[in-house]
């Protein structure tokens, strides 16, 4: 994959040049501000940017911001967020651009990717158009629902399969996760599309916008 990494912090940014690099990937870019990532995806057109939250100049929310900017100037430019905080605001803003680009985000908090290998299947899935949510990013966004839930007419069940689905996981996934049979997840995805009144379309897309409402309510 060619990958563009934006982080203020030089060891880790350095890190994770030498990490991607020892794994096959190009890294055609490593900045240390939002407005450099902008530069960089528009200049290279990479296969999934890596950005952290906070970055120069005031350290709050420049990358997410960025990186929201970088969607709209370049559609559909995969974007794996790795963060130590969960910025809700503009968490919520960079995942409404999959609604009708696809998908192609992810959101990592740094303390919750335990293994190289979690880190770099998640990177490819991200790369590949799929959408990675920590559960703690989950949470806080799903704390955040109104008080008109589209997601009232849901089972406990079905909410479970939702939330599994919001953290990216695939039907057999889920299946594993739940002790469930593939074919009893496939029922309550298709209960959930019915439910949320999600029309027809390719089964990815209809996941991204399920997961949309799911993490806004």
């Amino acid at each position: 994959m060619r990958i563009v990494i934006a982080d203020d912090a030089v060891l880790l940014r350095e890190g994770l040049v030498r990490l991607l690099t020892e794994s096959g990937h190009q890294v055609v870019a490593a900045v240390g501000d939002g407005d450099a990532l902008v530069q960089a995806v528009v200049e290279h057109r990479p296969d999934v940017s890596i950005v952290d939250v906070r970055m120069p100049p005031s350290h709050t929310d420049e990358g997410l911001r960025a990186a929201v900017e970088a969607r709209r100037l370049v559609p559909r430019t995969p974007i794996l967020v790795l963060s130590q905080y969960v910025e809700v605001s503009y968490a919520d803003d960079l995942l409404a651009t999959t609604g009708g680009a696809g998908g192609g985000i992810g959101y990592l908090l740094k303390d919750r990717v335990a293994a190289i290998d979690e880190f770099l299947d998640a990177l490819r899935r991200v790369s590949a158009g799929g959408t990675v949510l920590d559960p703690e990013v989950v949470g806080q966004l799903f704390a955040r629902r109104r008080r008109d839930d589209p997601l009232r007419e849901l089972t406990p069940r079905e909410r479970e399969v939702l939330a599994l689905m919001a953290e990216g996981r695939s039907n057999t996934a889920i299946a594993r996760a739940l002790v469930v049979s593939d074919g009893a997840v496939e029922k309550h995805v298709r209960n959930i599309f019915t439910k949320l009144t999600l029309p027809p379309d390719t089964e990815q897309h209809r996941r991204v916008l399920a997961v949309l409402t799911y993490l806004r309510n």
